[in-house]
């Protein structure tokens, strides 16, 4: 077993290490070939100052301005919110084309997953039915067919529409009128009926509306789902016009099955939902048709995610995901780089890895927008780190947003998009959207992703109801703690026991497992399935 280190330093240029065990104040730690004292007790995941800083004096962590000194801090004194203030370099465009050498990806070029192939060329993991409403009003339409599509199939309930839905089986089947559904449980064991239910749709300015379309149009056109039945009011903000000309305009060759209802157009709440049970229950018996089949590692596109970080998260878990990213896309592959406000301080890296100067550019202006809309409501990209983040070492957002951009590894960014866009460019994408854990995931799922990895080093169930979460640990402390929900533990790097490199091999073939369906992971398993909508605007 590797020898475990007390300090580390992640870049090269870095004036302060991260503890990477807890240190105890007037301890001699010999690093890097110098001594270094202790100043005061210090919990693992935290930084200690490499040289003397004074008030003012640039704090780099990752070979970035992380912050700066807002008081005296000796060598071995550990920093704090209350010697540190967040502090970012000025971005104004691009300085230089960072070249990329592609990792060997030859023991996995010829590798496949189990997919579901669909006709616009997309390949899904998942084969799932999904439910929604266009606005908040036909929620309660949508948890009764959730109640009676999800018990029905699964173990007999008494419902009038339950009833229905079981007549329908058993007429399929040939079953007894009297047998119980579950006991049928073969005739769709190729599909799942998923239910999605929001806040959204109207009372808004017009602006959430047709974002909520565009982000709702996503789903539908994402490889994982084989069709949707969709509930509208018909008064509503987001019309079923909009939500068509949005799918449409993501797809406007898809034959993909979009079942849509008008509740005040058909009347009664019975007349509606027989018949979405009917049609539905036809749409099903199709779609439950489509088989796995072999899909080369090129048709992932997966989602990269943080939440929960700790000061382990940037040195274990995101930089393997970095070169999982790295791989992929060297395959062929797409990955998702997304969380804006947790990519402030490291601008100029990744303006500088865009392909087109043109995507530099609009990042940079999304990035500006946003943090202009932060400050306008009276707060600012140096308030996110959370409680836990600060408690676990993470003391700015420049020093948060070094280590959450590790998840995108080195490779050239090939697109930028902003929030409700569809991404269908191979390579590594940035993706407009809030470092919120669920809105993030929503976004990337909406823009495509077949699958997200999910870093954490505190901890979070978050899940999403058509693509599977992949929660991935920076320490194996959490990994023992929380081991309902975490699938990877990357806490061997922490420990020296294994490399990054190693880790990543690890990953992907976790990720081969996840896509054929052979591995559920921990998200699935507890049915977590999270949807949140980003509401940009304000309420009328």
């Amino acid at each position: 077993m590797a020898t475990q280190k007390k300090l580390i330093k992640v870049h090269p240029t870095d004036n302060v290490a991260v503890a990477l065990v807890n240190l105890i104040a007037g301890e001699v730690i010999d690093f890097e070939g110098e001594s270094v004292t202790i100043e005061s007790d210090v919990k693992m995941k935290h930084k200690i100052a490499m040289i003397p800083f004074n008030a003012g004096d640039r704090i780099i962590m990752y070979g970035v301005l992380v912050g700066k000194a807002s008081a005296r801090i000796e060598k071995g004194g550990l920093l704090s919110t209350s010697n540190v203030k967040h502090e970012s370099d000025k971005v104004t465009g691009k300085t230089e084309t960072i070249g990329w050498t592609a990792p060997n990806v030859d023991k996995w070029k010829d590798r496949t997953f189990l997919g579901y192939h669909r006709e616009d060329g997309q390949v899904g993991t998942e084969n799932i039915w999904l439910f929604f409403p266009l606005v908040f009003c036909e929620n309660r339409n949508i948890e009764i067919l959730k109640d009676i599509f999800e018990k029905e199939l699964m173990k007999p309930k008494e419902n009038d529409y339950q009833l229905l839905l079981r007549s329908l089986v058993k007429t399929e089947t040939g079953g007894a009128a009297n047998e119980a559904a579950s006991n049928d449980a073969n005739l769709f064991n190729n599909i799942e009926v998923k239910f999605i239910t929001h806040q959204g749709g109207c009372g808004g300015i017009r602006q959430d509306s047709h974002s909520l379309a565009k982000l709702l149009a996503g789903y539908v056109n994402n490889p994982n789902v084989a069709g949707a039945t969709v509930l509208s009011l018909g008064c509503q903000n987001l019309q079923i016009q909009i939500f068509k000309d949005a799918l449409d305009e993501i797809n406007p060759n898809s034959k993909k099955p979009v079942l849509i209802y008008d509740q005040q157009q058909i009347g009664t709440i019975e007349a509606m939902l027989s018949s979405v049970v009917k049609d539905t229950f036809e749409a099903i018996k199709k779609a439950n048709e489509i088989k796995r089949t072999p899909a080369p590692l090129s048709k992932l596109k997966i989602g990269l995610e943080c939440g929960g970080s700790d000061g382990f998260s940037g040195i274990s878990a995101n930089p393997t995901l970095g070169v999982t990213s790295d791989m992929l896309t060297a395959l062929g592959g797409t990955t998702i780089l997304s969380e804006f406000p947790e990519l402030c301080g490291v601008e100029q890296e990744l303006v500088n890895r865009c392909n087109d100067d043109t995507d530099g550019k609009r990042f940079l202006e999304l990035m500006k927008w946003y943090e202009k809309t932060v400050v306008d409501a009276g707060s600012g990209f140096d308030m996110n780190p959370s409680p836990g983040n600060i408690k676990d070492g993470l003391i700015t957002d420049a020093m948060k947003s070094a280590g959450a951009a590790k998840k995108g590894g080195t490779s050239p960014i090939v697109g930028v998009s902003d929030y409700g866009e569809y991404i269908s460019k191979p390579g590594l994408n940035l993706l407009c959207t809030p470092g919120n854990d669920v809105e993030c995931t929503t976004a990337m799922v909406g823009s495509g992703a077949n699958m997200v990895l999910f870093t954490t080093g505190l901890g979070t169930p978050t899940g999403n109801p058509i693509a599977p979460v992949v929660k991935v640990s920076s320490n194996s402390e959490l990994a023992r703690k929380m081991s309902d929900i975490i699938d990877i533990d990357t806490g061997g790097i922490i420990t020296g026991e294994k490399s990054i490199e190693e880790m990543a091999d690890e990953m992907l073939e976790f990720i081969i497992d996840v896509a054929s369906g052979t591995i559920k992971t921990k998200a699935a398993i507890l049915n977590q399935n999270d949807f949140i909508p980003w509401k940009r605007g304000v309420s009328l």
